[in-house]
């Protein structure tokens, strides 16, 4: 793990928070965290958990990936990772199956790519539990071998 650079960090919520308009203390009422220890933080004083950076991105309408990796909490790969599969799998206008199939593709071009994913070793254990309880799947579903023709 990365060592912390909270002063980076600080500097970059008071921007944050400058930008959104708002006042140390309502920064700090929106977040659940104290004033003072919100204003230690900003100062480069305090180092804050990984959940207090959460509750905070929240209040700031931010991503908390982005505080993780000023904190050096999380390096930017695997950020861009993790904003990746959030994003396919929030995505209203696919299905939970083809979800799957996406961040199978996604984690495949990556290995291809020298880049090991997070989930890539979840995934291919349920991959392989799934295709042998269901018998092989296809692009059209599990079994099916294209369009019904009767």
């Amino acid at each position: 793990m990365a060592s912390l650079n909270v002063g980076n960090l600080g500097d970059y919520l008071r921007e944050q928070r400058r930008n959104a308009q708002l006042s140390l203390r309502q920064l700090a009422d929106a977040a659940g965290v104290s004033n003072p220890y919100l204003s230690q933080i900003e100062r480069g004083l305090r180092k804050p958990s990984a959940e207090v950076l959460q509750q905070v991105a929240k209040a700031l309408r931010i991503s908390a990936e982005t505080l993780y990796v000023r904190a050096g909490i999380l390096d930017e790969q695997e950020r861009d990772e993790l904003e990746t599969r959030a994003v396919i799998l929030a995505d209203p206008s696919i299905n939970e199956r083809q979800k799957q199939v996406l961040l199978q593709i996604y984690e495949s071009f990556r290995k291809e790519n020298g880049l090991e994913t997070a989930g890539a070793a979840d995934a291919s254990k349920g991959t392989a539990q799934d295709t042998a309880a269901d018998g092989p799947r296809t692009a059209d579903g599990p079994g099916d071998a294209g369009p019904n023709t009767n």
